[in-house]
């Protein structure tokens, strides 16, 4: 499974290290992911979320219905 956000599409970023002595490696940063399981009071039951740190953040603000709702405009099943 890939690490991206199922929210607000936050995926692996790449970059160098840069040891003291300059030389530059390859490297990735991971998104700060968690599987979280929410209530949707409508429909009854519960949807598990794979979602960042700011996905749960948007969650809190406008609500696991209206973040849904916006999920399934967009083609993706939950």
């Amino acid at each position: 499974m890939s690490a991206r956000c199922q929210v607000t599409g936050r995926t692996v970023g790449f970059g160098n290290s840069l040891s003291h002595s300059h030389r530059r490696t390859r490297r990735r940063w991971s998104p700060n992911l968690q599987t979280k399981t929410y209530y949707l009071p409508s429909e009854g039951r519960r949807v598990t979320l794979r979602v960042s740190a700011k996905g749960i953040k948007v969650i809190d603000r406008y609500g696991i219905e209206a973040v849904v709702a916006r999920l399934r405009r967009t083609g993706v099943h939950i």
